[in-house]
Parts: C-alpha cells; structure tokens; sequence
C-alpha cells in the first residue's frame, strides 16, 4: 500500500495506511467480517466492514519497510494500522536528537503527529472508533507515553524507554502491554520499573522479559543493519518475537474488540 497523507495541525503529515483485506474479521469477531453478507443475503444488505485503528509508531531509524510490514501484518489481524512518519521524510540521523528531546520534554511536534494520526483513524468510516498504538524501540517511548493520554484504548510498549517517574507519569493510563529484552543494553531496569509502577496504580498490563533476547529482538534487519545488530545485541528471535506478537493480539483483542 502507498503512502498516504493527513492533516497535522494545520498542515500534511505523511504516513502509511494498512487496511484489513477483503473479508477479514474484526479482532474477536467469528465468521466473516461485518462487511461480508451473509450466505444467501442480498449484496445491498452488507454494511461496511469496520475494524479498530492502531498507531504504529517506528523505530529511531524512521518510517521504513520494517516498519511497514509490522502495519501490514496488523491489518491481516483486523486493524486498520496507520504508521506515521515523524521525520517527515528526512534522514533519521538528523531528526533522532529531536526526536529523543521531545520524548523526554513529553511534548512537541512528534506528540502533535501522534495525537493527529489517532484523530485521523478514528474518524475513519471504516474504524470502528476505538485506536490502540504500537512502538518499537524509540516508539515504544512514545507509545508508552501515549497511554495516559484521551483517546487511546491500549498500547503496547515494545522495548521502549521508560520514565524514572513512571508511576506519575503513566496516571490514568490504559491497558498496557511490554515486551523487553533482558540481554536490552539498558538491562531490565527499563521493565521492572514499568511492572513496578503499572502495579501500583492498578493499571491493566501484561509485562515481559525476554532472557535470550537484547534490543529490536522483534525486527528482521537486513543489509549492514544485520551486521551491526549481531555484534550489539539486537538480532531478531524469531521464537520470542512471535511471543509477544501472540501476547500484543490477545491483548489487543481484549481491549479493542466491539
């Protein structure tokens, strides 16, 4: 699917649109998706099909097909996955400090796009109102982050930074799913906390350590990247990435279905 684009305070985002192919049942539906009529029934009976929205939010690397791929795979589950690209198609090594500064300022033009692109897929005829969002690496900060703020359903965390003051910061946040590394550079300080603050204030949550695994274990790198990611600690692992995307759809399904 092409990119596409959409209205960011008052100008044009840039991002990339899955949509759930023909027929395929929303999160927690059995049977063919709303959009599909019934054995028998006339076509013009059918209403349009309708599934919840999820904001996927990439890596320190930006928008790129990884990162596309992971919104596709999310459309064949039942979500309409809108990735936006918050370098705005600039190289990522001249938006990564930004980037990192407004994570932890918890405000800038990066929230501006995040809140947007939510907006955008809610507002959708084919959503059906309730948005999750999703992060990897530096947008799992992100979408950590977005939890405590109107509008989202869920969010999964997926090996992102969390806050020192994570209890105050996570006040009223939504159900939250993480994924982390053990052998993550960070270490597992990073997902105690979480578990640690998530607990306190009785926020629903599903938090995992991954002992075999280190950063970007659920991201297949090619090229040069598979080499720098086999000698810092960040190859794939196949069986723990399909883990927690087991847990990310189970979750997901909890709390964005109907």
């Amino acid at each position: 699917m092409p990119d596409i684009s959409y209205p960011v305070a008052g100008r044009t985002g840039r991002a990339y649109l899955a949509v759930p192919p023909p027929g395929t049942p929303p999160p927690g539906a059995a049977g063919p998706a709303q959009g599909a009529p019934a054995q028998g029934a006339p076509a013009q009976s059918a209403q349009p099909a309708r599934w919840p929205g999820v904001v996927v939010i990439h890596e320190a690397f930006g928008l790129n097909d990884d990162i596309r791929q992971k919104a596709d795979q999310l459309a064949a589950h039942g979500y309409l996955a809108l990735a936006p690209d918050l370098f705005d198609g600039k190289l990522w090594i001249r938006c990564i400090r930004s980037a990192i500064q407004q994570l932890r300022a918890r405000s800038g033009p990066a929230f501006t796009a995040l809140e947007a692109a939510r907006a955008f897929l809610g507002a959708r005829e084919d959503c059906t109102g309730k948005t999750g969002v999703i992060g990897f690496c530096l947008g799992g900060g992100f979408a950590l982050l977005c939890a405590p703020r109107e509008g989202f359903a869920v969010s999964s965390v997926n090996y992102g930074e969390v806050p020192k003051d994570a209890e105050d910061a996570l006040r009223g946040a939504c159900p939250i799913v993480g994924s982390f590394g053990a052998r993550d550079i960070g270490g597992t300080k990073p997902a105690e906390r979480l578990q640690r603050a998530l607990t306190v204030l009785e926020v629903p949550h599903d938090v995992e350590v991954y002992p075999g695994s280190g950063h970007r274990f659920m991201t297949e790198a090619t090229g040069a990247q598979a080499v720098l990611a086999k000698f810092t600690r960040m190859s794939y692992q196949q069986a723990d990435a399909a883990n927690a995307w087991e847990r990310i759809y189970r979750f997901f399904a909890e709390y964005l279905a109907g």
